[in-house]
């Protein structure tokens, strides 16, 4: 549309309209912006959407090995999965230790976390001290823990020279303690991490909301739980959604190293189950079978998480 424009001499001059882009170029440009999006789409189909359509093809197949013939077995894998207690086994110690490493971990975190943001003396030494655990491989914390936690190792070795020998026990080896220690790996590589993530999305928060707190009467207690917590809540669901996958698809690493699922089932986990079945035992449709399973909680965990914590996406 033609707009009028005031020349010196105070008269109106009519100025042309500008041009109006060409519905080719405009098509010529989604068609760009798609070409670019296909290497990505490429790679989430081939490498994302792929492997999760095997879990379940191969779930249906009767596969005793890589190199061995193939038979559909159709609903087989499925009944021999809910038939076999060591499956139930594992079900029952990943439940345990959900529930028991989550929350631990998430609160603790948070806690250490709001600690390290009020600027404590010393506090940037102590993000790099809560840091150290994620930077150790998983092969040398195993090693740590199996320092500590041997028969002949320093926890037994503290107990001993204290005096309280009869507390002593094969930590990793005793059905008791196996599936604890296991926990207790996951909290303490978990914790320090987490925490340096909570302290970091803590220190974005206004200081004016933590100064009217104060000025209300709130403590610390108050502050940290009634006036920060409701403002990072949406981060605090990612962060739980993260270690959720992490303990539930992670935890076969710390099995496979320490306990080896034993003393009998008492540690086996449903992620190492489907490392056991498939490179062990050569039970491919089995293996994938719990995969399935194990596709399926985490699914199930997440929209609970998503649910609790209310996110808006």
């Amino acid at each position: 549309m033609p707009t009028l424009s005031p020349a010196p001499d105070g008269t109106s001059v009519r100025l042309p309209a500008p041009p109006t882009p060409w519905p080719a170029a405009a098509t010529r440009r989604t068609q760009g912006g798609v070409v670019l999006a296909v290497p990505a789409l490429v790679w989430y189909l081939v490498f994302m959407v792929g492997p999760l359509v095997a879990i379940f093809v191969i779930a249906a197949l009767h596969w005793p090995g890589m190199l061995q013939p193939i038979s559909f077995a159709g609903l087989g894998n499925v009944r021999t999965v809910l038939d076999d207690p060591v499956f139930w086994d594992a079900a029952r110690n990943t439940a345990t230790q959900l529930v028991v490493a989550l929350p631990l971990m998430i609160v603790a975190a948070y806690m250490l976390g709001y600690y390290v943001a009020q600027r404590p003396p010393g506090h940037r030494a102590l993000r790099y001290l809560l840091f150290i655990p994620g930077l150790i491989s998983t092969p040398a914390k195993a090693m740590v823990f199996y320092a500590v936690l041997s028969p002949d190792g320093l926890l037994n070795g503290g107990l001993e020279k204290t005096g309280l020998g009869s507390l002593t026990d094969a930590w990793l080896a005793s059905p008791s303690t196996a599936l604890a220690c296991l926990i207790l790996l996951d909290v303490w590589s978990g914790i320090g991490f987490t925490a340096v993530l909570f302290a970091a999305r803590l220190g974005s928060v206004p200081d004016e909301i933590g100064e009217a707190a104060q000025l209300d009467g709130a403590g610390h207690w108050r502050a940290m739980w009634r006036i920060h917590f409701p403002v990072i809540r949406d981060f605090v669901g990612v962060v739980t959604m993260l270690q959720f996958l992490w303990t539930l698809f992670g935890s076969a690493q710390n099995v496979l190293l320490l306990t080896q699922g034993g003393p009998g089932s008492s540690s086996t986990t449903l992620s190492f189950l489907v490392y056991q079945k498939a490179f062990i035992a050569a039970d491919l449709g089995y293996s994938q079978t719990v995969g399935v399973v194990l596709f399926l909680a985490g699914l199930a965990g997440l929209l609970t998480i998503r649910r609790v914590f209310r996110q808006n996406y």
